[in-house]
């Protein structure tokens, strides 16, 4: 059994809510849904007790304002509670009854005004109850521990009509019932549904509006908050997606996506040809010469053949410097003998 709470300000529209059919339906539509799941759409409500207060919907929220008036330092005199049975559970008549009236006296609410409602429009059975916080002494009844009293409530009816019982939320158990590992169904879709945008995102934007997509509201400020389609708010760090965690992981993915590894193909190999040419080539080189010398160790080439390979590796310098003998070919020997017999006359007689 699952409980819910609310406050709010206006009687008439809290209670037309229970009192009503789903306004989002048309009369057609309500009578094919009821035949495709066989639930009843059209009149869904049915006002199981009323308690000092009696009427349609325009004099409840008249004669609930008449009272609520008799203190005006109440900023919210509406109390709006449910009850919810797990599916394929089923209580009788007499026995929602029982149930309301034990939810009006947890809240102390015996002595007041409210209304009993089943809706029938779900596979869950449930109950509405909408009372006056302001009694007719003109007292309200306190908001403090609404869910420590709900908690209690739900716990106390499962084991009255032998219903499966739901583990309270973890605040209200005791520390060895908090070591019992729970699952959250609704908390691991969450979790799933942020890790898949994150995924595809490569900044907040990106994410946010995968996140919108899908159905979801964000809430960012000093932390960040999500809110499902149900309305159910989940902080960021207790799916352990915290603001910080979720920038710091857009960081990384931006950070990777601009590394040299992660670059196109034709940047690629831009990149590698001005950055890694004369490397390449004094690499192969070096690899040609050791080649060529390694061979000549194993005796697989003669001497003369090394030579020759490591002096076309070097240009030809090595060719020049291994010849017998160096003469300048630039100037005739002839001329060189007669400047020499030439310089010997023209020394002085001692």
């Amino acid at each position: 059994m699952i409980g819910n709470i609310s406050l709010g300000t206006s009687f008439f529209h809290c209670i037309s809510y229970c009192l009503e059919d789903k306004r989002t339906l048309t009369e057609e539509q309500k009578i094919k849904k009821s035949l495709e799941d066989g639930l009843q759409h059209k009149d869904r409500a049915e006002v199981l007790a009323y308690n000092k207060c009696f009427g349609d919907k325009y004099e409840l929220a008249e004669q609930f304002k008449e009272v609520a008036r008799l203190s005006r330092r109440v900023e919210k005199p509406v109390l709006h509670l449910s009850l919810s049975l797990r599916p394929g559970e089923q209580l009788n008549r007499n026995q929602l009854i029982e149930a309301g009236q034990e939810m009006a006296k947890e809240f102390g609410l015996a002595d007041n005004q409210y209304i009993i409602i089943q809706h029938k429009d779900t596979n869950k059975q449930h109950i509405h109850l909408v009372a006056n916080r302001v009694g007719y002494q003109g007292k309200a009844a306190s908001s403090s521990n609404n869910y420590l009293k709900m908690d209690r409530l739900c716990r106390r009816l499962e084991k009255q009509y032998n219903l499966q019982e739901v583990l309270s939320a973890k605040r209200f158990l005791t520390k060895e019932q908090k070591l019992i590992p729970r699952h959250d169904t609704r908390k691991e879709k969450m979790k799933n549904d942020i890790k898949q945008s994150l995924n595809g995102a490569f900044s907040y934007h990106e994410f946010a509006q995968k996140l919108q997509a899908l159905g979801y509201q964000i809430v960012k400020g000093r932390g960040i908050t999500f809110i499902d389609n149900k309305k159910v708010k989940v902080k960021g760090s207790d799916l352990g997606y915290s603001l910080h965690t979720i920038e710091k992981l857009l960081l990384q993915k931006q950070e990777k996506k601009l590394k040299p590894e992660n670059l196109s193909g034709a940047a690629k190999r831009k990149e590698k040809e001005t950055a890694t040419i004369p490397q390449k080539e004094i690499a192969a080189t070096g690899f040609k010469h050791k080649k060529v010398i390694t061979a000549y160790e194993q005796n697989l080439l003669p001497e003369n053949s090394v030579l020759e390979e490591l002096s076309k590796g070097l240009g030809g310098i090595l060719s020049d410097l291994l010849k017998p003998e160096y003469v300048d070919q630039s100037i005739s020997p002839e001329l060189l003998h007669k400047a020499k017999i030439k310089r010997k006359r023209k020394r002085p007689k001692v």
